[in-house]
Parts: C-alpha cells; sequence; structure tokens
C-alpha cells in the first residue's frame, strides 16, 4: 500500500446504511460473474487475487466499527479463492473478515460484494482486473489495460480510494427528496437462504431497434417493460388499500459526471415511474413518463440536492458527536422509513461492459445479480456484452407472475429471449 492511501478509510456516505440494516437473515449483496472459454485454474486465479487486491487496497480491508463511525480496516490476512455459497449475508470471519468472496465453477469467475465496500461499477473494475491478471499469467497474454481494467502494475492512487461524496458535495446545501409511497408486491416468502434467479439473453440490435421506435434509452426501454408487468400485477391485486404509485428505482453512476475515478460507492439513484389510479396506461405512454421524469431528475439542479442532503446531514456536529452505539438503530429507521417505500422494484443498469482486446477471446459472458432486498419482493439488474443484454430478475417470494408479465412484454415490442 502507498504511503498516500491510510490503513483505516471511514465508509463512504453511501456506504453507512449497509452495516446498520445488516442482521441475520438480511445483507445488501450482489453477485458478478464472468464466464471463460475453459475451466479456470484454481492455483492461477488464487496468484491472480493476491495481485488484484493489493492493486485495489480496499479490497484487502474489513469493517470495524469506531466509536462514532464504521471504518475500513487494513487487513493482512490473504484472500482465498473460497467455495460458492449461496448469494445470502456474508459471515465475515468465513472469509478473513473481507467484504467480498471469490469462487470458481467450472468455467466461471464469481465475485459475491457487500455493498458497504463498495457499488456495481467499482466491482466491475476488480472483476475485470482480477480476470485480466488471470488470463494474462495463464495464458501469457499482453494487455493494454483501460477502462475498468486496470493494470496490477500500477501503485493505486489516493483518487481510487476517495469518498468521492466528500470530495464533491461536502460544503453544499442539500435538499431532501419529497416522495410518496409505491405499490409493492407481496406473496410468500421463500426462506432466507433461497433466492430465485431468472437470467435472460436478449440481442442488443432487437432491443436497439425499440430504442429507435420509442426513441429512447436502452435503460428506459427495459424500465418501462418492468413498469409495465407492474401495472399487470396493480391490476389483479385485490387489496382495496394498494397504493396505486408504480416506481422503478434506477441507480446513477456518479463518476463519468463529476469526474470521480473511486472504486468505493458513488452512485445516486431516480425513482422512474407514474400513478395509475386514473386507469391504464400504454407501454408509449410509460416510455414517455420515464424519458420526461429521467431527463428532469437528472437535471444538476434536481440530482445534487438530494446528494448534499444526505453529506450535509453526515457533516452536522450533532450527528458526528452521537456514538455509533446510538448512530446505529438511528441509520436503520431512517432507512427503513425513506427506502424501499418509495420503489416497487429496482432496475440497476452497468451498461455495455468493455475490455480489453486480447481478454475478449477468452470471455464468453458477464452477468450482474442483485441479491435479498430487503423491503421489496425482488429486483432487476443487467449488463452488456459481446452483443447480448444479460438480464436478471430475483426475487424472494414464490410467486413468479412479475416476470412472467415482464417477458410478455418483451415479446410483444418483438424482443426474442433465451
Amino acid at each position: 500500500m502507498t504511503a498516500s492511501i491510510p490503513d483505516r478509510l471511514r465508509l463512504d456516505n453511501a456506504a453507512n446504511i449497509y452495516p446498520a440494516s445488516m442482521s441475520k437473515h438480511y445483507s445488501s449483496l450482489y453477485r458478478m460473474r464472468v464466464t471463460l472459454t475453459e475451466d479456470v485454474d484454481h492455483k492461477v486465479l488464487q496468484e491472480a487475487l493476491e495481485v488484484t487486491s493489493e492493486r485495489i487496497p480496499t479490497f484487502r480491508c474489513r469493517l470495524r466499527a469506531g466509536g462514532f463511525w464504521w471504518y475500513l480496516d487494513r487487513v493482512e490476512a490473504t484472500p482465498q479463492v473460497m467455495p460458492l455459497k449461496p448469494l445470502r449475508n456474508f459471515i465475515f470471519k468465513e472469509q478473513n473478515r473481507l467484504l467480498y468472496r471469490v469462487s470458481s465453477v467450472g468455467n466461471r469467475i464469481y465475485l459475491d460484494v457487500f455493498h458497504a465496500l463498495t457499488d456495481g461499477f467499482g466491482a466491475m473494475s476488480f472483476l475485470l482486473t482480477l480476470t485480466g491478471e488471470y488470463l494474462r499469467r495463464r495464458y501469457g497474454i499482453g494487455i493494454d489495460y483501460g477502462g475498468l481494467t486496470l493494470n496490477p502494475k500500477d501503485a493505486p492512487a489516493y483518487e481510487e480510494v476517495e469518498d468521492s461524496f466528500k470530495t464533491v458535495f461536502s460544503g453544499r446545501r442539500g435538499e431532501l427528496e419529497k416522495n410518496v409511497d409505491a405499490y409493492h408486491i407481496h406473496g410468500t416468502q421463500l426462506p432466507f437462504m433461497q433466492l430465485k434467479d431468472l437470467r435472460v439473453v436478449m440481442p442488443m440490435d432487437s432491443i436497439r431497434e425499440s430504442c429507435r421506435r420509442f426513441e429512447c434509452s436502452v435503460t428506459d426501454l427495459m424500465t418501462s417493460a418492468m413498469l409495465s408487468a407492474l401495472q399487470e400485477e396493480y391490476r389483479k391485486d385485490w387489496n382495496p388499500r394498494k397504493r396505486s404509485v408504480l416506481k422503478v428505482s434506477v441507480p446513477v453512476n456518479l463518476r463519468p459526471i463529476y469526474g470521480s475515478r473511486t472504486v468505493r460507492n458513488f452512485s445516486s439513484y431516480v425513482n422512474l415511474g407514474m400513478d395509475v389510479k386514473d386507469g391504464r396506461l400504454s407501454f408509449g405512454e410509460i416510455v414517455r413518463h420515464v424519458k420526461a421524469q429521467k431527463e428532469n431528475d437528472l437535471k444538476p439542479e434536481n440530482l445534487e440536492p438530494k446528494i448534499a442532503a444526505n453529506v450535509e446531514l453526515e457533516e452536522m456536529l450533532l450527528v458526528r458527536c452521537l456514538p455509533l452505539v446510538v448512530k446505529h438503530p438511528i441509520i436503520d429507521i431512517i432507512n427503513l422509513l425513506h427506502g424501499d417505500r418509495f420503489c416497487s422494484q429496482t432496475l440497476s443498469n452497468m451498461g455495455k461492459v468493455n475490455v480489453p482486446e486480447a481478454m475478449a477471446p477468452y470471455i464468453l459472458d458477464v452477468d450482474f445479480i442483485l441479491g435479498r432486498q430487503r423491503g421489496n419482493s425482488g429486483a432487476a439488474s443487467c449488463l452488456g456484452y459481446n452483443g447480448n443484454l444479460y438480464f436478471h430478475l430475483t426475487r424472494k417470494i414464490a410467486r413468479d407472475s412479475f416476470e412472467k408479465a415482464f417477458l410478455r412484454q418483451l415479446e410483444d415490442l418483438g424482443i426474442p429471449v433465451t
């Protein structure tokens, strides 16, 4: 670790909710997966993991509770390639107290991450850097590093581990976002060890054709398809007290907007949807609602105040002086009151994943899978790679009518799915 990077880092502004809400039955987890052309050599992967975790030093840290905040604390233990386990709560002591787990089965490399460590873009950078180092050692290829794939020989820079929320938004006046409770799908919950995952593979050419027809982005189209399925669920729900607002929460990567290089959390979100109390909306109408809301909510004057409000709250003298034993339940309650209540589902789109040219012949596909949600029945995640969109719908309830309605909407759009 370079001298410019401390051995202890306070959790970034977005990360504090994750240890506060963690329980025996819930942790905010997600999984990323790379499928290679040949079975993984466990020994070579272990060597690559040791090098990559030094290159991105937050992946050599454990979570530690201080007197007033949680910290990422440097550990000397070497990360190990672990057996694959269900995507459920972490038992940190089983993995040298690290906040992630690397596994391999057959020709796949898995990365499971606790959200307090980083968001999807930071985790994808780690996974692609790890995969690149594995391929270099296994096949002797030369890699032109760039994008999310870092050069393991480079020294880590402080900009890569900074809390960009503080760097960008500290000192700004914020304003909390006003929201209303959203409709939620209910059903028989699966045991906490279980998570149902539907993997849908779609050709990007067909998706782009639909995007041109509706003059929208891929995120707009997939969000609208989810809202269309939610509308069908709402219409079949006989609960007289059901909410009529349908919302999909869409995370927004802030790095390209503010020029950040951090591999920690640096994302916000927009809640996109509509109120259906006055009747059913056509798919075209849903798309128009989503486009208009996203365009409005991503304007700096609308996006920045809600981010700055969270930073401002953390920097208040009273909040800073509260012991962690008092902060812990308060943060958890705030998360319960202002978290999943305001959205029906989540759609996390990583966008197109690009890898260095030398790595591409060895990588068949890449996946991104969200774990069990705390307040919602399920969530969706997707990314584009090698001409396909890899879309995952996960749920913690037994019924799958929402997923079936989503697939029917894709069929109506003329998008073939596998």
